[in-house]
């Protein structure tokens, strides 16, 4: 069932799924949309993928409208104020599930979002971020993330392949783990239930690490 959180511009439509086998969350986790001005809602099919596999592994995974997008008020940014509404589901989760670590993850666009807020913001323990656009955005910040940090590229993504993002960001610290997913494009068409297992083995690993 949809229902709205208070933003810091007004209303974000959202959609809240707790564990299948109806056990208590062991985490919870925000995973966000891609670009809405190129038409990215929470509906999004690597969106759905990406939250499921997490909910899987036993997560509560709360998705969200960024500002303008689907039935949230606001008008696009995209120049970082989006960071904003992650933090806003950040607290509804925090709200909802006191005690539980924070994990945050995205797609395109919102890789590029959720990565940018990791750097600042200490509630996120573990960050998830598909097909990071290093070919149409300056992603080189992605290296100052702290946290634990898994990355699945599209081999063939025309916003950045592997090797566009390795030109763009360069080496990365010990905290983070990369995935390509071969033969597929941005959008991981013929590859959405390869992804789904990818995020859910990831995170069935993170909740038995130290």
């Amino acid at each position: 069932m949809r229902f709205f959180i208070p933003g810091p511009v007004g209303r974000l439509e959202a959609l809240l799924w707790m564990p299948k086998d109806g056990a208590s969350p062991r985490a919870a986790a925000v995973v966000c949309h891609p670009l809405p001005t190129a038409g990215g809602t929470m509906d999004n099919n690597v969106v759905f993928r990406v939250a499921r596999g997490l909910q899987h592994a036993g997560l509560a995974v709360l998705r969200f409208n960024f500002r303008s997008a689907g039935a949230s008020e606001g008008v696009h940014d995209g120049k970082g104020a989006e960071e904003g509404d992650v933090r806003a589901a950040l607290d509804h989760l925090e709200r909802e599930f006191p005690g539980l670590d924070l994990w945050a993850g995205g797609f395109s666009f919102g890789s590029r979002t959720v990565g940018s807020l990791a750097r600042s913001e200490p509630r996120i323990r573990r960050v998830a971020l598909i097909a990071p656009p290093a070919k149409a955005y300056d992603c080189r910040f992605i290296r100052e993330i702290p946290q634990p940090t898994l990355i699945v590229h599209a081999e063939h993504d025309e916003f950045g392949t592997p090797g566009d993002f390795d030109a763009s960001v360069g080496p990365l610290p010990a905290n983070f783990e990369r995935i390509v997913i071969p033969g597929v494009e941005h959008f991981f068409r013929g590859a959405t239930p390869e992804l789904e297992a990818t995020i859910k083995e990831w995170a069935e690993r993170s909740l038995q690490a130290p």
